[in-house]
């Protein structure tokens, strides 16, 4: 029976965008009643497309839209009171129209009648005229929108504070404002055979390399989905490696970060509806950088640095060693820390293993209902409810201080790496640490260490060594890795984002008394 059902279903897919490119073909009719009919019964049962009937001169017309997402103003003032007040001509023209009438910021001519429809559901208004063969679709967007604000999650002490919103033409233009360049080039693709999700590829020509900017598009030509709501969905389908626990292209919500790895050499997408952009190709090491690293004193920003990547390994490795060094390897305890260990876990029934995925598990459970929860509330949750259960738990026998302790201190590590995904992965690769650990003690942490940095090594974004500039080791490019020299030691942009144009300031540019 399904060998008859399967081929059945495939055909009917394969017959529906036939179908809908050859209503895309329909063309516009001169006569107005014919095109109304073909389009009410393309919008049967939507409500909230608008058609509203006036008079062009001596023709009927009528003005298509969807309540909701047109500026309803711009229209009653450049179109419509236009159009009644000021043609007077018998005999019209759509080039007429265009160039004559309207005074809406972008006006275009189309020709096909399913083109119309993909306008319409775009938040574009269409006109249509007795006697005309062609239609004028008015871009006059409205709809509500969010304001321009500070980037939720990635708040810094120094730096802008506007971040990206869910409208892609607010999102380019506050990239815009940053990089006055006319290299900087726009190329956009709709994805989503549904949604027709807007996406825009955004590059410099001077910098980015051809093969990257080809690349990348091919990406995004291969991919046939029915609905893009988020960037994630573009991240997910065009990532060298879905298997990874890493993830190997960035997003961001700040406009002046998308701007500065422009400025190296990467390429960023921006997606209608999503504050995320994507930027790739990305490295490990952009990961636990911030981007306030690079507008306060270096001084400051070598001593963050090295304070988040030694947080990094705590946050993967403590509870792995603390559960090595209690069970395995009790020699390697000083002697009054052992017995202080071994009072606390005297009255504990489980091994110290299971002691501390009761706690780890706790902790994310909690970290998750904090996010889950009302903001006004779920700070207050996460945190009392760490401390009463901690607390709990301790006075119950069932965990001990010195694992509340350590527990602890790695949720604290892990809040100071500024990605919010690569804290998500290290915290899930934290429990395969502990597994190795209860099971062969700092041998299986050395073994579990040696196979994520082969897995770190062998990780490719877009044709780019994941773990550069340690894998393959480039020294000239450590100048911005686990420190971030002065901005007048940074002479060339990283090599393996761009071959040409390498230097991106000038020489002798360090500061002196005697400096003209």
């Amino acid at each position: 029976m399904r060998k008859f059902i399967k081929p059945k279903a495939i055909n009917q897919g394969k017959e529906e965008p036939e179908r809908e490119q050859e209503q895309k073909d329909i063309p516009v009719n001169d006569q107005l009643s014919q095109n109304i009919e073909v389009l009410k019964q393309k919008f049967d049962k939507c409500s909230d497309v608008v058609f509203r009937p006036l008079k062009v001169g001596n023709n009927n017309g009528y003005i298509i839209f969807i309540d909701g997402l047109i500026d309803k103003v711009s229209i009653e003032l450049h179109a419509i009171h236009q159009l009644l007040s000021e043609v007077t001509l018998d005999s019209l023209t759509a080039e007429y129209l265009e160039q004559n009438i309207m005074s809406v910021n972008q006006v275009v001519e189309s020709e096909e009648l399913g083109n119309l429809v993909d306008h319409i559901l775009m938040g574009k208004t269409v006109l249509l005229v007795d006697q005309l063969n062609k239609a004028l679709v008015l871009d006059a967007k409205g709809g509500v929108r969010r304001t321009v604000s500070e980037p939720e999650t990635e708040a810094s002490v120094r730096g802008p504070r506007e971040g990206f919103t869910e409208n892609l033409g607010v999102n380019t233009a506050l990239v815009r404002q940053k990089l006055h360049s006319s290299n900087l080039k726009l190329v956009s693709r709709e994805i989503g055979t549904q949604t027709k999700t807007s996406v825009i590829m955004m590059y410099m020509e001077n910098l980015a390399p051809p093969e990257l900017i080809e690349e990348v598009l091919s990406r995004l030509d291969r991919i046939e989905i029915d609905g893009v709501l988020e960037s994630g969905y573009i991240e997910e389908l065009i990532e060298d490696s879905p298997w990874s626990f890493f993830q190997q292209i960035q997003n961001t919500e700040r406009p002046d970060t998308v701007v500065a790895n422009l400025l190296e050499g990467r390429v960023s997408i921006l997606v209608n509806g999503t504050p995320f952009a994507l930027i790739l190709p990305a490295t490990f090491w952009q990961f636990i950088q911030a981007s306030e690293d690079y507008y306060q004193r270096y001084h400051i920003s070598i001593f963050l640095r090295l304070l988040r990547v030694i947080l990094l390994f705590l946050a993967l490795l403590l509870p792995a060693f603390y559960i090595a060094v209690t069970t395995y390897h009790q020699e390697m305890i000083p002697t009054n820390l052992l017995f202080s260990i071994a009072s606390s876990r005297e009255a504990i029934p489980f091994p110290a293993f299971v002691e501390a995925m009761i706690m780890e598990i706790a902790f994310e459970a909690l970290r998750e209902a904090g996010i889950r929860l009302p903001k006004v509330i779920g700070q207050a949750v996460s945190i009392l409810g760490a401390l009463v259960i901690g607390q709990a738990a301790v006075e119950a026998g069932i965990v001990s201080a010195p694992m509340v302790i350590v527990v602890s201190l790695t949720g604290i590590a892990s809040f100071t790496i500024p990605r919010f995904n690569m804290a998500i992965s290290i915290r899930l690769l934290r429990f395969p640490m502990m597994i190795l650990a209860g099971l062969f003690g700092l041998f299986g942490i050395v073994i579990g260490s040696i196979i994520l940095l082969t897995h770190l090594c062998n990780l490719r974004s877009f044709g780019v060594p994941f773990f550069s500039p340690l894998g393959p080791l480039k020294w000239s490019e450590l100048k911005d890795v686990f420190v971030r020299v002065p901005w007048w030691d940074m002479e060339n942009r990283p090599g393996d984002f761009t071959k040409e144009n390498v230097t991106r300031e000038g020489n002798n540019l360090k500061p002196s008394p005697d400096s003209n």
